[in-house]
């Protein structure tokens, strides 16, 4: 069966979204210049990698951005790793999501910050502009200046944007985490980038439960030496600030600095904007450092052209301040966009409350995990049928590979006139290969497109492209929110490690992926996650897609045993409320997967377990389980996990039904 079999139509642009979304725009500007012309988006994406200088360019001057000092040139070096981008340019980041803060747009909403803890707070991007301002002053005034790192444990709200917004203005580097997090996982984070600034909540709010964490926080500070202030948000009202001598509380830094602008410190292209973090689930995390114009150049791209936001749109991303998509939805302030910030549960006080949300601030654009979007399907809600979607144009997805039964509720129940763009790519370059425009259709578990300036194909094992079928996820060419380097890793050894060698000179991204014959693509989960029964290499993606459809089935996980120089699949999974793993479930799941992918596919063992590890961003944690029932002496860190406790209750179930290695 070929994919255009496999994947109908679900959704089409109109013509009026042809031709005037912000990618028709784009698409035709380029034409009147003499480019093209483009039959289609797959013409104007031959076009962004084989002329990659001059689209780059052309995405920075469509989108408006703005630099103090120009550009020599759009590509220096072009090698990977080491490609050089717009040597000579001088920029400030800040300066570009706030270059809507003045004049006609200054009192349109920038920020609308809802959490479990305190009311909603609407702020205009005039104020937003003088409260950066104003912190900016305070951090100073405390010695903090270019090439310090100001820390945040933040919930996502109004002060962590104010934050990254003053810190990137002077040039200083941000780095932010959850507060859910551990106490050891948060020093395994920011004791490896020694921080001069420190802005902290006091505790925060989750499914309805308060959190207060001075105590917890006042160690960290004990344990970050690095330290010249803290700053303490009051995130829970009723609650004491967090203790010590370093510690401003966050009134009265902004009413320190009041009245000052933010600086917009002019600095290099490539000058450190943030660190994030990979999972660090096998050990400390690695620290990726990015580049401020290559965030900002790729994300105006990502976001104006592929997103389709602009100035009057209101955007929602439900994330934590501790995933890269937090980075991403900060940067919907360049577009003008409101917006819209959420902290607590996405399941509090139900499942329902983020698409009220949606509803209530007539937002155009969301964004979910595929997991929540697969729960909603679940819970058979029907926010189509019983809410306001009249705004609405875009919905996101991103975490994990979308299954095609949740397509089928998006477009019957969910939100049945949006384009569902299912996002694909990662903290290590704060954005995407692959993902949506409004430009094509959208395929029932498909991801539309490579995005434009991408030059992403599926490799196999003998480094060259696959011609049909799947393979691991590779860029051949530089994009410019590759990261500047891993922190602290003076000859660039670790950088290379993680992505240069496999293929030489290429990217290896670690995602096992299909590209369809209509330029869609498939992701079939981690590579290094990836299953070889009898030899066959499939992801585990394929499992979850026939698994988790079942209504008995709440949660599963998939990872290989290995036996007898092969590879038995073990399918571990967590029961709906009331129900078991019975050996008619047993049954049903063989035949489903059978039929639905092959015989290869069929678990060897099924084991029914009370719950599934994920990393703290929502990613389902098959590694450190695969480690467990092979026997590997790898430790894990078990602050990187959201819920350390199932790696124990699954090493029990092993040991209870003889999987368990000696």
């Amino acid at each position: 069966m070929s994919n255009t079999e496999q994947s109908p139509v679900v959704w089409s642009p109109t013509e009026d979204t042809l031709t005037h979304s912000r990618m028709g725009r784009f698409k035709a500007w380029l034409e009147q210049q003499g480019f093209g012309p483009f039959a289609d988006y797959h013409a104007l994406h031959q076009w962004s990698i084989t002329e990659l200088d001059t689209f780059w360019q052309k995405v920075w001057d469509y989108c408006g951005l703005v630099c103090d000092t120009p550009a020599d040139k759009v590509l220096g070096k072009r090698e990977m790793p080491g490609a050089q981008w717009f040597p000579g340019m001088e920029l400030n980041f800040a300066a570009n999501l706030l270059r809507l803060a003045d004049g006609d747009h200054a009192g349109h909403e920038a920020v609308v910050a809802y959490c479990e803890t305190r009311p909603v707070l609407r702020k205009t991007y005039a104020e937003l502009k003088a409260d950066a301002g104003a912190l900016e002053a305070f951090l100073r005034s405390k010695g903090i200046g270019q090439g310090d790192r100001v820390a945040g444990v933040v919930t996502n709200g109004y002060e962590a944007l104010v934050g990254m917004l003053a810190t990137t203005s002077m040039g200083a580097i941000w780095s932010s985490a959850s507060p859910d997090f551990g106490i050891g996982a948060i020093l395994d984070r920011f004791g490896q980038i020694e921080p001069a600034a420190l802005i902290v909540v006091n505790g925060y709010g989750y499914g309805g439960k308060v959190f207060a964490r001075q105590q917890d926080f006042a160690g960290l500070i004990d344990g970050l030496s690095s330290l010249r202030c803290v700053v303490s948000v009051q995130q829970l009202p009723d609650q004491a600030p967090i203790p010590g001598p370093l510690v401003t509380t966050w009134d009265d830094a902004l009413a320190a600095g009041a009245g000052q602008a933010p600086s917009f410190t002019p600095l290099p292209f490539s000058h450190p904007v943030y660190i994030l973090y990979s999972s660090g689930t096998t050990g400390k995390p690695k620290c990726i450092v990015h580049g401020a114009g290559g965030l900002l150049v790729n994300h105006a791209k990502e976001l104006m052209l592929h997103g389709d936001v602009g100035p009057e749109d209101r955007f929602l991303y439900f994330t934590t301040c501790g995933w890269m998509m937090w980075n991403w939805q900060a940067s919907a302030l360049l577009t003008g966009a409101a917006v819209i910030t959420v902290d607590g549960s996405p399941g509090y006080p139900n499942l329902n409350f983020l698409w009220e949300t949606v509803a209530k601030e007539r937002v155009t654009h969301y964004g979910t995990s595929a997991r929540f979007i697969a729960g909603c399907r679940k819970a058979e809600l029907q926010p189509a049928r019983t809410l306001d979607q009249s705004h609405l144009r875009v919905v996101f997805s991103t975490g994990s590979p979308l299954l095609p039964e949740d397509y089928d509720w998006v477009y019957t129940d969910g939100a049945p006139n949006v384009l569902l763009g299912s996002i694909a790519g990662g903290t290590d370059i704060c954005g995407c290969f692959v993902g949506a425009t409004p430009l094509l259709p959208v395929r029932r578990g498909e991801i539309q497109c490579r995005f434009l300036g991408v030059d992403a194909v599926a490799y196999g094992d003998d480094g060259q492209p696959v011609s049909d079928g799947r393979g691991e996820l590779v860029c051949r060419q530089p994009m410019p929110s590759m990261p500047v380097c891993f922190w602290d890793d003076q000859n660039g050894e670790r950088y290379q490690d993680a992505y240069f060698n496999t293929f030489p000179g290429v990217w290896a991204h670690g995602d096992f992926i299909e590209f369809t014959e209509h330029g869609g693509a498939i992701i079939y989960g981690r590579s290094d996650a990836t299953l070889n029964p009898g030899g066959v290499r499939i992801g585990t993606a394929e499992i979850y897609r026939q698994v988790e459809t079942i209504g008995e089935v709440k949660d599963s996980l998939v990872v290989g045993r290995q036996i007898d120089g092969d590879v038995e699949v073990v399918l571990f999974v967590v029961p709906a409320d009331g129900q078991a793993v019975t050996d008619d479930l047993v049954k049903t799941l063989k035949t489903r997967i059978r039929e639905g992918a092959s015989p290869r596919h069929v678990p060897k063992h099924i084991v029914e377990v009370p719950d599934i590890p994920y990393t703290r961003s929502g990613k389902k944690v098959e590694l450190a389980v695969a480690r467990l029932i092979n026997g590997s002496n790898k430790a894990d860190n078990r602050d990187a996990l959201g819920n350390p406790e199932a790696l124990d209750l699954i090493r029990e179930r092993l040991a209870a039904v003889g999987l368990l290695p000696e």
